[in-house]
């Protein structure tokens, strides 16, 4: 399982929100590209990166500073979200050295074009689902929609989507731990691997997270973002992907 540590830009800065809240945000660093470093030296082999401003403006706002990121690490796998909602912004991602697109409004409004993206791109799509009471959110979570994420999920199952991140919006920068039980629904019910987002505070949340991951049949459980606890010192990266790679 991956321990995956999260960039969330907004305005140039590295940023945490808490439940997706714009005006909640704390500023972590105004260096992305040093804080993408300090991750590697930590071990990190995955980066996820969302653009917030790109989430609300419907168009990558911060993409050069991504594009920045992937230039200095070329050999981290990087996962970006926030504004992707036509085959351009994906092929600006893809030809930034971007290894994963997130797909997420435009996932929940036109599944076809997730369809069309993975046509056009193979391997490179992964869908973004965040919900609320697990009913998807969209518009850089300010719109519920009627759809749940299990729902969604099942719309995708022969799209050949790499992933599905889900986020739980109500503890998403609160950390109180994920929730489990929906990731698992989620999991149990998906063909495709799941990434957990939202909410680990401690150790002990990825502790429980594996140990729920050896019972999920099917794609199962990629990996877990974690994005205030590692910033505030609560988890420690290397150790938490220690963890996951033991036997334990």
């Amino acid at each position: 399982m991956l321990i995956i540590p999260a960039i969330d830009l907004k305005d140039g800065q590295c940023v945490r929100l808490r439940q997706g809240r714009m005006e909640d945000a704390t500023v972590f660093s105004d260096d992305p590209v040093q804080m993408a470093g300090k991750w590697v030296s930590k071990g990190a082999r995955r980066l996820h990166i969302v653009d917030l401003n790109g989430a609300f403006a419907g168009t990558p706002v911060n993409g050069e500073i991504v594009k920045a990121i992937a230039r200095a690490y070329p050999s981290l796998p990087i996962q970006i979200g926030g504004g992707i909602r036509d085959l351009d912004s994906v092929q600006f991602y893809i030809d930034a050295g971007v290894s994963y697109v997130i797909i997420g409004t435009q996932a929940v409004k036109q599944p076809e074009f997730v369809k069309a993206a993975c046509a056009a791109f193979p391997g490179k799509v992964i869908v973004g689902l965040d919900a609320v009471d697990g009913r998807v959110a969209t518009e850089g979570w300010a719109d519920v929609s009627e759809l749940t994420a299990v729902e969604l999920a099942r719309q995708f199952s022969d799209y050949s989507v790499e992933a599905i991140v889900y986020t739980d919006i109500s503890r998403d920068g609160m950390m109180k731990g994920v929730n489990i039980e929906a990731t698992v629904e989620l999991a149990e019910k998906s063909s495709i691997p799941i990434i957990a987002s939202g909410g680990i505070a401690k150790l002990g949340d990825i502790v429980d997270l594996k140990a729920v991951s050896k019972t999920v049949t099917g794609a199962g459980i990629l990996g877990a973002i974690t994005g205030r606890a590692i910033y505030e010192g609560k988890l420690d990266l290397a150790e938490a992907q220690a963890y996951c790679d033991g036997d334990d």
